[in-house]
């Protein structure tokens, strides 16, 4: 399969092996290249994680639940912002789709995120402004495991 929308998968299991730098960049581009609601660019943000200490204390605090992923893309958006939540995921689905392009897995992560909010030592090191919380957490990084999930026929669909 070649189309990176029908090859992004949910990927919980990674290698160690690093993402390479070009790739990162590319992944962030896909981020900036979301689309976001009335044009409110100044309602999301991201912090790219990938620094070992600042992944080991995420782990922990979520108990694992970013999958010891070696790169995280943390995106918050500005509190009670009417479309924060749905232009964070838009960015999320970017990201995933980018990774896929790049043969790279990644995971949306919604617990993760909630937790990071009530942990505020944690916020600052992520560089969270204190009117922002963490909406979506993207895992990413070299597959350890091919998911196997048919996706083709998953929902519903009506024509008319």
């Amino acid at each position: 399969m070649t189309d990176p929308v029908l090859k992004r998968v949910a990927v919980r299991k990674y290698t160690t092996e690093k993402v390479a730098q070009d790739d990162i960049a590319k992944l962030i581009n896909a981020f900036q290249a979301s689309p976001c609601g009335m044009h409110q660019t100044d309602v999301m943000q991201m912090t790219v994680v990938e620094s070992e200490e600042l992944l080991a204390q995420i782990e922990q605090v979520t108990s694992n639940a970013c999958y010891n992923a070696p790169l995280l893309f943390v995106i918050n958006v500005k509190k009670n912002n009417e479309f924060g939540e749905r232009d964070a995921s838009v960015a999320a689905e970017n990201i995933m789709v980018e990774a896929a392009e790049l043969n790279l897995g990644s995971v949306y992560l919604m617990n993760a995120a909630s937790v990071l909010n009530s942990v505020k030592n944690l916020e600052e090191k992520l560089g969270l402004p204190q009117n922002f919380e963490t909406c979506v957490i993207v895992a990413c990084g070299h597959a350890a495991e091919e998911p196997d999930d048919d996706r083709s026929n998953r929902y519903k669909v009506v024509r008319r």
